[in-house]
């Protein structure tokens, strides 16, 4: 099975073009979309996360808006809340590969916003980063509801420069042409990996296991 890593800054066109890997009937892995599930009532993280932060579960979910606030005003407790976070995230994304594993999936896409910044991209078979010109990314992001530029700034600050991520990239998908055109590069880069042996699906299923190991001692410990 081969690994798709794909990323891209914020406004980049990553999750549009998430979708046209799915429409090419390619499983894809929301790294976003899994970290909400456990946000959401009845969610795994909502019981730990309300044990360190009371105030930040609303209606039996967690309020991602009063969780940021609290982590903006208590940063000691970061590491804290991500001892929490990663380890239900990983176990879902281990749930995922090995399902496609399962159905003999030929590629699978992982898509992660972080994936440079959390060393990912090193537990990957290639890198597919989506990207834009500057200014059609902070149009595209200053639209959105409740954005400023202010906002805009600190995100990027927080993210690996776009210019470092196209270095890095194994493919590029240019998402400020149109769909269709993104959906052309999309199918040009699943023909370029097509019949490709993977090897990164052994070692990102060792780091999980790894992981759940060293939890363990700690907690015998």
């Amino acid at each position: 099975m081969y690994l798709i890593g794909l990323t891209g800054s914020i406004g980049m066109g990553k999750s549009a073009t998430a979708q046209l890997f799915i429409e090419a009937e390619v499983p894809v892995y929301d790294a976003d979309a899994a970290v909400h599930a456990l946000y959401e009532k009845g969610g795994a993280a909502v019981a730990p996360i309300g044990a360190l932060v009371p105030q930040a579960i609303v209606d039996g979910a967690v309020d991602r808006q009063i969780l940021g606030q609290y982590v903006l005003q208590n940063g000691d407790k970061l590491k804290q809340l991500e001892a929490i976070v990663h380890p239900l995230a990983g176990q879902s994304q281990f749930d995922f590969l090995s399902a496609a594993k399962a159905d003999k999936a030929p590629i699978v896409v992982l898509d992660i916003p972080l994936l440079f910044e959390t060393g990912g991209d090193g537990f990957v078979d290639c890198v597919v980063v989506v990207s834009a010109p500057f200014d059609i990314q902070k149009q595209r992001v200053l639209a959105r509801d409740g954005m400023s530029e202010v906002r805009f700034n600190d995100i990027l600050a927080k993210q690996t420069p776009d210019a470092e991520k196209r270095r890095r990239a194994d493919f590029i998908v240019d998402s400020s042409i149109s769909i269709a055109d993104a959906r052309t590069q999309v199918r040009a880069i699943l023909d370029a990996v097509e019949g490709r042996e993977g090897v990164a699906y052994a070692s990102r299923m060792a780091r999980f296991e790894n992981a759940q190991k060293d939890k363990k001692q700690e907690k015998s410990g």
